[in-house]
């Protein structure tokens, strides 16, 4: 299926500065909600507590309802709407461990429906206990880097034949961040620095195809998590799931991309790279459209009509992957044309 014309020549590389200050802007815009949150906003999952769904036989007010957690000595609690507007379903969070047994479930019953004058059928209840809240947040960081790292041994093989190298790099890092764990550093830290100096190996050793898929990626996951903390949502193991899937779905993007340009390298090798660049994103510009078009039809199917359960998640894979491509338009393969740039210098 031809979604558009095999001879389109849209000038991409001629607007990368002006996306790179957009990209920029967004990343500074989500560090600075996440400053001004003091953070993500974890969830049970991560921050641990107890999560208590209530569904009532008919409308009911928030403040009758925390009344009746006052009364059944559950404090510090917040409570939101869950579902849909005529679902009257209510999600109740605590950071205290609370009781699940029989008898504390048919008090909580019976004192919310004696606040709210409404029937009160708990739906469910998840407890987390802290410390394996803490395990499970340094975890999911931990699985993001190591992916990453893993992308970067199989980019770097693939596409310039440097599987030594980038495992060598990769090993490292890792025995690094492992070593430095054990001191008890601050794991958000030590995985941002680690960041840090991977990219700045990946510059000085020229694994250009890798820099650019990282760049990519981590543009994408900034992003996605900035936009949650600008709308104040909570990060959950579905979420992590999300922004996994996102990190996926936008390398495969990334690498149908360098295909193309590999391949346009053989076949142009007398053209400047931006017009290999260029036309390689033009001639691949069908295919990502197409499948970022109907992904995306699924990801807003779910987010209307998946409830409650799924709809941040939904909601974190639909921003993954418009923003995942966007960047390997706009980010990924321009920033092969630095090294064009840091040659013409040398």
């Amino acid at each position: 299926m031809q979604f558009i014309k095999s001879d389109i020549n849209i000038n991409f590389i001629g607007v990368r500065k002006i996306a790179f200050l957009i990209s920029l802007a967004m990343i500074l815009i989500s560090i600075g909600s996440l400053f001004i949150h003091g953070g993500p906003k974890y969830g049970i999952d991560f921050a641990g507590g107890t999560v208590i769904q209530v569904r009532f036989n008919s409308p009911v007010a928030i403040d009758d309802i925390k009344t009746g957690l006052a009364a059944s000595a559950i404090e510090n609690s917040s409570v939101q709407s869950f579902g849909g507007q005529n679902e009257n379903e209510y999600l109740i969070r605590t950071d205290r461990i609370s009781q699940t047994s029989e008898g504390f479930l048919g008090s909580l019953r019976s004192t919310l429906a004696e606040t709210t004058g409404g029937e009160a059928e708990i739906r469910r209840i998840d407890m987390v206990g802290p410390q394996i809240g803490k395990d499970l947040r340094e975890k999911a960081l931990f699985a993001m880097f190591y992916a990453l790292l893993f992308i970067t041994i199989y980019i770097s093989g693939r596409f310039e034949l440097k599987w030594m190298l980038s495992g060598i790099m990769a090993a490292t890092l890792a025995g690094a961040l492992y070593f430095f764990k054990l001191f008890d550093v601050s794991v958000p830290f030590l995985i941002t620095a680690a960041l840090m100096v991977a990219l700045i190996l990946f510059w000085f050793l020229e694994l250009k195809y890798a820099m650019g898929a990282i760049v990519a990626l981590i543009h994408d996951v900034t992003i996605t998590v900035g936009i949650f903390s600008i709308f104040d949502k909570e990060f959950t193991l579905p979420i992590i799931a999300a922004l996994l899937t996102i990190i996926g779905y936008s390398l495969n993007d990334t690498i149908i991309v360098f295909d193309r340009i590999r391949e346009n390298l053989r076949k142009h090798h007398k053209h400047p790279l931006d017009f290999i660049v260029n036309r390689s994103v033009n001639e691949t510009l069908s295919r990502t459209i197409l499948t970022s078009l109907t992904t995306l039809i699924v990801l807003v199917t779910l987010f209307i009509l998946g409830g409650g359960i799924i709809h941040d998640f939904a909601f974190a894979m639909i921003i993954g992957v418009a923003i995942g491509t966007y960047s390997s338009i706009y980010v990924a393969s321009p920033i092969l044309l630095a090294w064009q740039g840091r040659k013409n210098k040398s």
